[in-house]
């Protein structure tokens, strides 16, 4: 995940998001359901960078080997980290679906 998108989802202990080291107010019409849409677009942003630049290298077309390697790394690293996510999320579902009330 690129440098700059990865400052755009830490946020702060008061709530504000970093966005490349400048702190501003998080919106209070995001929801959850619309930061884990973009997430996703992004990572599926990487994994289409990343096949295209691959496709350029078997075409023969002129491209730098490394950025090829780093597109790719790039959407591997970003797809670990959406299934890290997923387990967080599942396994905090489950933990309340056990909760007793």
């Amino acid at each position: 995940m690129e440098v700059a998108a990865f400052r755009a989802y830490q946020t702060t202990q008061a709530g504000q998001t970093l966005d490349a080291g400048v702190a501003s107010p998080a919106p209070d019409s995001a929801s959850f359901q619309d930061a884990l849409g973009r997430a996703l677009e992004q990572l599926a942003g990487l994994q289409t960078r990343a096949d295209a630049s691959l496709m350029q290298l078997a075409a023969g077309q002129p491209v730098e080997l490394h950025q090829v390697m780093l597109a790719m790394e790039e959407a591997s690293i970003g797809f670990q980290l959406a299934l890290q996510v997923r387990s967080k999320i599942l396994e905090a579902y489950q933990d309340v679906m056990r909760t007793q009330v």
